[in-house]
């Protein structure tokens, strides 16, 4: 009990042996744990980096798209934002049109180029927007409701067509509602038989089942 509360010499040496020989075993211990840890955080940033890498890329891709890759000629915008339908006459071949459809559900409705209208000598001459019981030219559609239109079925006659030699009906293609005429055409009909396609179009139209 008395060599306890009053340790010698010898026991206090051993106590401070003991804990200088363990002290640098804990320092190494620790500075091994440290040595992962930053390990570990090293590895982490640099992963994070190589992704903020390869996001970057992908960005300049889709911002900035290879020269080599583009088109000789720019799309038109009826080939950027609009679906094209050919619609083929099997009664009456030759009788072919075409319908742009907008993503909204407008549709652009035309003769295809391949209609027989254009292998007629001199092409189209005339076009004449009355037919059925009214005038198709004389339409006007107003506000959001489209108010004043006229509601058709997909075979309904919008038009006639007219060459020097014949004439040809031209259908509606989609049940839907017509909200205007190409105007112009009935004064310069001609412009039908131009390559360019905006001025080919004969009307627009929305069809009914675009709300469902």
């Amino acid at each position: 009990m008395e060599s306890l509360l009053n340790p010698d010499s010898n026991s206090e040496l051993n106590l401070v042996t003991s804990y200088e020989n363990s002290d640098p075993v804990l320092l190494s211990c620790n500075s091994s744990s440290d040595t992962t840890h930053d390990s570990q955080i090293g590895g982490e940033k640099q992963l994070i980096e190589e992704e903020e890498d390869e996001e970057e890329e992908e960005l300049k891709r889709l911002l900035l798209p290879n020269v080599d890759e583009l088109p000789e000629i720019p799309r038109s915008s009826v080939e950027a934002n609009f679906t094209t339908y050919f619609l083929p006459d099997f009664m009456k071949p030759g009788h072919d049109q075409y319908v742009h459809r907008h993503a909204n559900g407008l549709c652009v409705i035309g003769l295809a180029p391949t209609h027989v209208a254009f292998k007629d000598e001199g092409g189209v001459t005339s076009i004449d927007f009355n037919v059925g019981k009214s005038d198709r030219s004389g339409i006007k559609v107003t506000g959001k409701r489209k108010k004043n239109a006229q509601h058709f079925e997909s075979n309904t006659a919008l038009c006639k067509v007219c060459t020097a030699d014949a004439s040809y009906v031209v259908r509606c293609c989609v049940k839907g509602s017509l909200l205007e005429v190409n105007e112009t055409l009935i004064s310069q009909p001609e412009l039908l038989n131009s390559v360019i396609g905006s001025r080919r179009r004969l009307l627009c139209s929305t069809p009914n089942n675009t709300r469902s």
